[in-house]
């Protein structure tokens, strides 16, 4: 989706914000559900808001890593996404308005790259992990939006998505991780087709907001998809407007800094944030300057925004969980106005009934068991951009792969001994499948009659491929019930496959090797470091924050305090 879907002239429909400071990008654009109607409806609990844009600053190509109230009521549903379903019930009239608040999200398609992961198989359980993307835009293309982020010389440019987020809920709904990427970490984007004027995007390397202007969100989905190996199951998106009319709505947000701030220099630097040493209730313009902040925090990097940004969205699930439910019809309709004019959803999520829906699952999730972290990074040459840190960038992608909660809970206290195989090697059907298909790079022919060989000269004679070709980015064995777990245990043993590779699903026929684009050569599998134990936490480098953690303050860059 390109520019015109971010906002359109919706915004005139708002309320304008109470009169405050523009929240500028840093000086560089600054030159100076059920239906209403169902029976025994009733409103569900939760919401929240989700991040704004940043407002540091981005030079002309998009790169550039630069140095240098309470909540009126109970709505738990989180992040925007979530607080576009919840009000729904006690705002609606009838069907009509059910049918208006439809019509007031904008739609877009779920992915613009070609091919791309395939959704993976349920659990034991038929249960799948949920992920779902988070984007702030930081489009100007309405007279509200260029009141609040400043620089009117841009309104007719693509915006960037200078907030990404994944948050990822677990198969069984026990717990969620959150990770943010730097916006501008060096990614490939891959060939995209803005859906609207059927433009090719070809593939290119770039900051990874900049993949928004490459035909809209799908684009940003299909990018991060690339980077990580995991499949995206939707995408919302706010802009500056947006994220103040649903910061209002709900009310205010506590936050807290370790000194004073004020998000300002002579050069015309920073959000307009003012803050005392302490904690202050956050909302509306407020909210999204705190949103924004990068000059004033912590290095004045984006790394220190994306802290502040998960401090906000933590002490607002905490708020929003322990408040009294909201029951005045009057609020409740303000808040479904605010919330479903202000997104911009994937067409997998195109009425307020699946948002409802989706809203449900992520309800359940207690916030002790919330986990917010940002991708390990590490400055590129020059410092003028930052990349994944090897290692631990993709240690953190694999644990959301394997549907591993990054608080390190998940662990065994117990290590089950492993069942010992039913089926002799030589009767054991085995299916090989190659799942090297990458939208970047392209597949690698052959990889499963190789394995398949190589599985033969192991013992497992009755092995066969199957010729489709699939995406995947991390190998696995996949088999139906428990009773074939022993023999799927020892046929990754033989082929050096670590433990986590073993996968009981409900939807599986029988057992299927798929060679992941972690084994795109050679017979053998290349092993890392450490695969023989496996990660069961995000690393240090991700600066993991527990939605529980009600201490976590702010710290001020001594620059911009008063």
């Amino acid at each position: 989706m390109g520019q015109s879907s971010v906002r359109g002239d919706r915004s005139r429909r708002r309320r304008r914000p109470e009169a405050a400071e523009p929240v500028r990008d840093d000086g560089h654009y600054e030159d100076k559900g059920l239906p209403p109607d169902a029976p025994g409806w009733t409103p569900p609990e939760g919401g929240a808001v989700p991040p704004a844009d940043g407002d540091g600053e981005v030079p002309a190509d998009g790169g550039g890593h630069r140095k240098g109230g309470r909540p009126r009521r109970k709505v738990l549903r989180w992040t925007a996404l979530t607080l576009a379903v919840l009000i729904v019930g006690g705002a609606g009239a009838g069907y009509w308005y059910y049918e208006h608040l439809n019509a007031n999200l904008r739609k877009a398609p779920r992915s613009l790259g070609g091919g791309g992961l395939q959704k993976p198989d349920p659990n034991a359980f038929g249960q799948s992990p949920l992920n779902i993307l988070l984007l702030g835009s930081d489009g100007r293309n309405s007279a509200k939006n260029i009141e609040l982020g400043g620089a009117r010389q841009d309104a007719d440019r693509k915006p960037l998505a200078d907030v990404q987020m994944l948050l990822h809920v677990s198969a069984d709904r026990s717990n969620m991780s959150v990770i943010s990427i730097p916006r501008d970490t060096r990614v490939t984007i891959p060939q995209c087709t803005d859906p609207k004027t059927h433009k090719v995007y070809p593939q290119t390397s770039g900051a990874i907001n900049e993949s928004l202007q490459h035909g809209g969100p799908g684009c940003t989905l299909a990018t991060w998809q690339e980077l990580t190996g995991i499949y995206i199951d939707h995408f919302m998106m706010v802009d500056f407007a947006g994220v103040v009319d649903m910061a209002d709505a709900i009310g205010g947000v506590p936050v807290c800094v370790d000194n004073n701030v004020y998000s300002h220099d002579s050069k015309g630097h920073g959000s307009g944030l003012k803050l005392t040493k302490g904690t202050h209730s956050v909302k509306g313009v407020q909210a999204l300057q705190w949103l924004r902040t990068r000059y004033g925090f912590e290095d004045n990097t984006d790394i220190g925004r994306a802290k502040a940004q998960h401090m906000y969205m933590n002490s607002m699930v905490r708020q929003l969980k322990e408040d009294a439910k909201l029951t005045n019809p009057g609020e409740l309709r303000d808040l479904a106005e605010a919330a479903t004019n202000a997104l911009t959803v994937d067409d997998g999520l195109d009425t307020v009934k699946k948002l409802y829906d989706l809203g449900g699952d992520l309800s359940r999730v207690p916030t002790k068991r919330i986990t917010m972290v940002t991708m390990p990074w590490q400055y590129g040459p020059g410092e003028s951009y930052v990349m994944p840190k090897p290692g631990d960038a993709e240690a953190t992608f694999g644990l959301l792969r394997n549907d591993t909660a990054l608080d390190g809970k998940d662990r065994k206290k117990k290590a089950t001994p492993a069942p010992k195989p039913a089926t002799p090697k030589g009767q054991l059907k085995v299916v090989v499948q190659n799942g090297t298909n990458s939208t970047v790079n392209g597949p690698v022919s052959g990889r499963a009659s190789v394995i398949q060989q190589q599985l033969s000269g192991l013992g497992y004679t009755a092995a066969g491929t199957d010729s489709a070709l699939t995406t995947q980015a991390d190998t696995t064995i996949t088999y139906r019930d428990k009773a074939q777990r022993g023999d799927a245990l020892a046929l990754a043993k033989a082929l050096g496959l670590p433990k986590d590779a073993v996968r009981e699903s409900s939807s599986a026929t029988g057992m299927r090797l798929v060679v992941g684009n972690d084994w795109r050569t050679g017979s053998a599998y290349p092993k890392e470091p450490g695969d023989e134990k496996g990660a069961d936490k995000a690393p240090d480098s991700a600066d993991a924050l527990n939605g529980e953690d009600t201490k976590a303050c702010m710290k001020v860059n001594p620059q911009y305090s008063f």
